[in-house]
């Protein structure tokens, strides 16, 4: 039976909720904005409509920068717990209409991949319709629009989502596949950052056509075996990763604002120690332990980024995890020049505690 899976992706989702609770603002420019606690005007985009979009307003551009372009746009603040709300019934319809509980993998507020291949028997036309079904139960009980996105793994449906947007339906069948990667430039295959993309392009590779042809070995010898072996399977379409319900409980984190935009290190560390103090805390009272740190860092220019460490063993030491993210924080400091706005510290891959050993015991 052939695998079939489908990406659901909502339509500039926080403004589309705004236009349904004020129909008013339909045909206008809307921008929904995550302004700062500093007071004023201050923060980024969080999204925008197709109207704002035309203007030249981005996701994550400052809010100021997007009043210039467009001083008409209706800036709206974000409601959080409101579209929290709507999105647990939108996951509902999506879950219902995938072949299990465990065929169903929520990845944002606004998107999740469903696998149907029991539901449609392996055939795409049927995988068609539900497709159709799904976007049809979304409009008529929500009152907003999705983008569909089908194909033989999460990689093509995740793409095919985005191939038709707003409001469209996508189905790549497997022997499909390499005439709808093929002529895309490198940038557009998910998984793909800026400076990946750079990269490629400084070694002669522009489409994904050409990244699928070249030498993988050549690919390792660049980026490592794991991501060199990723990049060419992925631009041939393949991958074999499972659709699996992520959970609130795989991970434990905390972020927080500097005081204001720096790169002063006391500054940067003195929090550090807060939040780190806070995550083990939370590790400790839910007598766990974890495998993965990660940092995270939101810049002045609103630009995310993010550093990871796999340790060898699950653990819950307070010195492992402080030594980990105060070495990935000292690689963003020198790495960049840019003053930091925001902070974060994540534990991932989280083990439940039993007979737990102490660090001494390694």
């Amino acid at each position: 039976m052939e695998r079939v899976i489908i990406h659901v992706d909502m339509d500039y989702f926080y403004a589309a909720i705004e236009e349904r609770e004020d129909p008013s603002l339909k045909g206008k420019a809307v921008v929904v904005c995550m302004y700062s606690n500093r007071g004023g005007s201050g923060g980024a985009v969080s999204t925008s409509n197709y109207v704002a979009r035309e203007a030249g307003i981005r996701s994550a551009m400052p809010c100021k920068l997007a009043r210039s372009k467009k001083p008409d746009a209706v800036f709206l603040p974000v409601r959080k717990e409101f579209y929290e709300e709507v999105s647990a019934k939108i996951m509902e319809i999506l879950r219902s209409n995938a072949d299990s509980e465990e065929a169903f993998e929520k990845i944002s507020i606004d998107e999740a991949f469903l696998e149907i291949s029991q539901s449609c028997s392996g055939d795409y036309d049927l995988a068609r319709d539900i497709g159709h079904k799904i976007k049809e139960e979304v409009r008529s009980q929500e009152e907003i629009t999705c983008s569909v996105g089908i194909g033989p793994n999460k990689l093509i449906a995740k793409m095919a989502s985005s191939f038709r947007k707003p409001d469209g339906i996508t189905v790549v069948r497997p022997e499909d596949v390499q005439t709808f990667l093929g002529p895309m430039t490198v940038k557009k295959l998910w998984g793909i950052g800026k400076v990946t993309e750079e990269r490629l392009t400084e070694m002669g590779i522009r489409t994904v056509s050409e990244l699928a042809s070249y030498d993988v070995m050549e690919l390792i010898s660049v980026f490592g075996k794991n991501k060199g072996m990723w990049l060419s399977q992925a631009a041939m379409g393949i991958d074999g990763t499972a659709v699996k319900e992520r959970t609130a409980t795989d991970q434990i984190g905390r972020m927080a604002s500097l005081e204001h935009d720096s790169r002063d290190e006391n500054m940067i560390f003195t929090l550090m120690d807060e939040l780190i103090d806070d995550v083990i805390s939370k590790v400790k009272a839910r007598k766990v332990s974890f495998r993965s740190v990660t940092v995270t860092v939101i810049f002045s220019n609103f630009k995310t980024s993010t550093k990871s460490r796999t340790l060898g063993h699950a653990v819950s030491d307070i010195s492992i995890l402080s030594e980990n993210a105060k070495e990935m924080m000292k690689q963003f400091l020198e790495e960049s020049t840019m003053n930091f706005r925001r902070i974060g510290v994540r534990v991932d891959n989280l083990q439940e505690n039993t007979g737990q050993k102490s660090l001494f015991d390694f």
